[in-house]
């Protein structure tokens, strides 16, 4: 069986997209297919053209299409599987470019009625499948992250006292309450992620740094602060559970799903809240390291891509 798989965001980010396709095209005996890089003209011929219609064809004598992303053909010629990562565009429209909050609710539903199966990062993500866009339950299959070896709790650590935050600069990660709840509490917040969207600053911001670097930030850290305010799954609470540091994320949503009770839950809308969070992990690191490392060796890269290959099958049967 021939798989065509779109590589397409690799070109794009370096966040949870890429390590996906990454993890997955490593593992899985596919054909790479990509489009275009970063700019406005190639965003626009993408997703106006390469996307909805050239893609429909991939060539190569494909007998399935992965679309790792919701993006993808609305009129496929060959059996298709499309992942979703997260609806934050639908539930969460603000915190997006305004292409972005225009195009992808006319598209996306019309791509996932058109894919014979869809992929979802998280069982929450599945549920939003069925009651944001009515996919049926059947045709829906769980496949969740999971986290590289490279994120180990043995290894260099960063020095200095600190709390760690990952993830692109965008409204939705919700990095003002994070910080502002480490000022309450007089200690230092460093930020790691992408320059995105939406005017957001942070004062302790990193930038992009490689996974080496990345690994003994999570090490280092008096605790890891993700309180986004909506996730499909949200890889930096794994992967900081993998390094052994101890985790404070959303109540309510995916991030809790995958802390699986390994990680202090705060309300993401309640500074207070995110402050008392931070200083409970603390509080609780020795604790917390050990329930997290078990949480985090539940997941597997190896099992994803079994999974994913067993959806292939079902959709070119």
């Amino acid at each position: 069986m021939k798989v065509a798989m779109d590589v397409t965001p690799l070109r794009l980010t370096r966040a949870g997209t890429a390590r996906y396709i990454r993890n997955l095209r490593d593992r899985l005996d596919v054909e790479p297919v990509a489009f275009g890089g970063p700019g406005r003209a190639s965003v626009l011929v993408r997703e106006l053209w390469w996307y909805p219609f050239r893609l429909a064809r991939p060539g190569g004598g494909a007998d399935v299409l992965h679309c790792t992303t919701y993006y993808g053909p609305l009129r496929p010629r060959v059996p298709t599987v499309v992942t979703v990562h997260d609806l934050a565009v639908l539930r969460q429209p603000q915190a997006f470019p305004r292409w972005t909050r225009t195009y992808a609710p006319l598209v996306v539903p019309r791509v996932l009625r058109a894919a014979r199966r869809v992929i979802a990062v998280s069982e929450f993500t599945a549920s939003e499948l069925e009651s944001l866009l009515r996919v049926p339950r059947e045709k829906i299959r769980v496949v969740p992250n999971a986290v590289a070896d490279m994120f180990a709790p043995d290894g260099p650590q960063a020095a200095g006292d600190y709390v760690l935050a990952v993830g692109t600069l965008e409204p939705r990660k919700n990095l003002e309450r994070a910080l502002e709840a480490a000022e309450r509490l007089g200690v230092e917040l460093r930020v790691v992620g992408a320059r995105g969207w939406g005017g957001v600053e942070a004062p302790g911001w990193l930038g992009e740094v490689d996974d080496e670097e990345l690994g003994r930030l999570y090490r280092g850290a008096l605790c890891v602060v993700y309180p986004s305010v909506y996730e499909g799954f949200g890889l930096p609470v794994l992967e900081a559970m993998a390094c052994g540091a101890a985790v404070v994320t959303s109540a309510g949503g995916a991030t809790e799903e995958v802390a699986g009770g390994a990680a202090v839950l705060v309300d993401p809308l309640d500074t207070q809240s995110i402050a008392d969070g931070i200083e409970s992990a603390i509080a609780r690191r020795d604790e917390l390291r050990a329930l997290g490392l078990a949480r985090a060796r539940q997941f597997s890269w190896d099992e994803s891509a079994r999974l994913t290959g067993a959806v292939y099958g079902e959709a070119a049967a």
